[in-house]
């Protein structure tokens, strides 16, 4: 009996907890829920044209019913493009020769676009701007940057890099940007954590002639030049961007510290680290960005577990918190490292519930984006399964970005059912209203029972984003709700429908 009683105190124990966190994760109506799908690994190469089609597919279809809302994709690992392009050659990763067209023919971010638009996703579009090999890439095409202008570039670690110390680096990577963002209907351009290289052991970054030729400040030391050099280029990038498309967001991914506390004074903030800095090592002042407002959304890449003795996830996530509030901040969440490391508080759970409730706590982050989407889809350690029962059970809004657009576009109109094939469909009519400002691109449909108030506040009621202006109806009686959502996701005001 004693044995029995302990048992069923222990089961009441876990059941209490089980209920706390779930109650403690009801889920916003706005939350940035990303997913990286990178193609530098070669996941992608050597698959014929159908097989990876169906590939990102299913990724899509499982990652949705996971609740992610933006597809961070990546379209130019090493100055080539999985893309279209009259200015860099056809991507190794995607065919497996560099310069060589897909076949049978077809535009992977174009593709990519349509699918992600069609669920209801943002499709941000992902380049490393500075990295022009890899080491694993052995040729490059004729028209590749690196084999027309040899003296752009610099070799470290086996790697190519278009020195960020010529301005002419910085003004061909703003031309490539402008052509993706002018052809293609992306919501976001993001670039990722490579600014100058990672430092390598017995390595000198080769830059003592862009050091004399390009310091028109004569700045004395070398690591205020460098980093001088890549603010200058955010800065740029940000406004070429807005110069084509303002609504087209521009996001980074840093590496997750940005300074090292020190025992002696030291003006700049930093972290209770002891790993490599994007301030001192590569020469990225990520919060100059954030408070300058050259970025409109930031996702340190907060890869490492609670309690890691270099680089702990909570002091990190609180640092981040409290000094780069002035942007849209998002977090990088490694799934793998999450559930294979234990809480150190709990034992007998792996650390994505402490991580969400950390989440929960920072006012200001605003989202996830989790690396990688693989590790989503494949379910590695249940992560996927707790995001679509428990964190993001509900389907979320874009966070708006008041600083671009906070102007809501007009409600929709002439709201109707009719009978298609046999069954109901509520349509409507797109808002009234000229110019991207005022432009609706998605709708939201919510549904509410017989006799429920109606509530738009509440994500639970939710039951579709699209960009359709129908809605396939599912539910008898109750009553339907429909808003227009702009490029920046302001919502307009509600249209309802009763069954």
């Amino acid at each position: 009996m004693k044995k029995l009683n302990i048992f069923l105190a222990a089961m009441l124990v876990c059941l209490m907890a089980s209920t706390k966190v779930l109650s403690a994760n009801d889920s916003p109506k706005r939350e940035f829920r990303g997913a990286w799908i990178q193609c530098v690994n070669g996941q992608f190469q050597g698959m014929t044209t159908d097989a990876m089609q169906r590939t990102l597919v299913y990724q899509l279809d499982e990652l949705k019913k996971d609740g992610v809302n933006a597809i961070i994709f990546q379209v130019r690992p090493e100055c080539d493009a999985l893309y279209e392009s009259n200015l860099e050659p056809w991507s190794r990763f995607l065919t497996g020769q560099q310069g060589r067209a897909p076949q049978p023919y077809w535009d992977p971010l174009a593709w990519m676009v349509e699918q992600c638009h069609q669920r209801g996703m943002e499709l941000h579009a992902w380049i490393n701007p500075y990295r022009a090999r890899t080491k694993t890439t052995t040729q490059l095409a004729t028209n590749h940057v690196a084999a027309m202008h040899p003296d752009r570039v610099f070799a470290y670690d086996g790697l190519l890099i278009l020195n960020p110390g010529n301005p002419a680096n910085r003004d061909y990577i703003c031309k490539v940007v402008q052509d993706i963002v002018r052809r293609y209907d992306i919501d976001g351009l993001h670039i990722d954590d490579y600014f100058y290289p990672y430092p390598a052991a017995g390595q000198t970054i080769p830059d003592d002639r862009e050091f004399q030729l390009y310091n028109p400040y004569n700045i004395r030391n070398r690591g205020d030049w460098r980093r001088e050099n890549v603010n200058i280029f955010i800065k740029e990038l940000h406004q070429a961007i807005h110069d084509v498309k303002p609504w087209v967001k521009f996001g980074v991914s840093p590496f997750g510290i940005y300074h090292n506390s020190k025992t002696t004074a030291d003006p700049i903030p930093g972290s209770a680290t002891k790993g490599l800095q994007n301030y001192d090592d590569l020469y990225a002042d990520v919060l100059l960005w954030v408070n300058k407002g050259w970025i409109d959304y930031c996702v340190p890449q907060l890869y490492w577990e609670i309690g890691h003795s270099s680089a702990d996830y909570e002091p990190l996530i609180r640092f981040w918190n409290d000094y780069a509030s002035k942007r849209p901040l998002f977090i990088g969440e490694d799934i793998e490292r999450t559930v294979k490391n234990v809480d150190p508080k709990n034992p007998g759970q792996n650390q994505m519930p402490a991580k969400m409730r950390l989440h929960k706590q920072m006012p200001n982050v605003g989202g996830t984006v989790l690396w990688y989407a693989k590790a989503a889809v494949d379910n590695t350690g249940n992560y996927g399964n707790m995001l679509r029962k428990v964190y993001w059970k509900t389907p979320a809004l874009q966070p708006r970005m008041t600083f671009i657009d906070k102007t809501s576009p007009r409600k929709v109109r002439k709201m109707k059912v009719m009978q298609m094939e046999g069954r109901p469909v509520l349509f409507w009519t797109a808002p009234k209203g000229s110019g991207w400002k005022q432009e609706a691109v998605r709708y939201v449909v919510y549904y509410f029972s017989p006799g429920e108030k109606v509530n738009i506040d509440d994500p639970s009621h939710i039951v579709e984003i699209t960009p359709n202006t129908f809605h396939k109806i599912t539910r008898n009686g109750g009553t339907y709700v429909v808003t227009a959502l702009d490029r920046l996701s302001n919502e307009s005001k509600a249209k309802k429908k009763k069954i």
